[in-house]
């Protein structure tokens, strides 16, 4: 993806209107960080657009991130470890900033 068709992004790599995201620009951010989206990636992804879509917001922090794709997902895949070996660093960040949506607010 050129330079020219990824949309408008904030100093940290979030786009500035979650609305322009496509699935291109998720491939284009995960590069960025290394990451071959899998299909475990695209179902977290998906899961965290329809929660912006509901809520209007990413989910506050890592600790609800993990609450919120436990209760949706499981205990398999609703823990701190299975999330941080798909987005390393801040799992929340990392899938938000992927998926082309507002930088968690309570995220470091």
């Amino acid at each position: 993806m050129s330079e020219q068709q990824m949309p408008h992004r904030n100093n940290e790599g979030f786009l500035e209107d979650a609305w322009a995201w496509n699935p291109s620009v998720a491939e284009a951010i995960a590069a960025e960080d290394a990451i071959d989206l899998s299909e475990n990636h695209w179902e977290i992804i998906r899961f965290l657009r329809d929660f912006y879509k509901k809520h209007e917001v990413s989910p506050p922090s890592n600790r609800l991130f993990v609450k919120a794709v436990k209760e949706a997902f499981g205990e398999e895949k609703g823990n701190s470890i299975y999330l941080m070996q798909l987005f390393p660093g801040t799992p929340a960040k990392t899938a938000c900033r992927i998926a082309g949506l507002p930088r968690p607010t309570n995220c470091l």
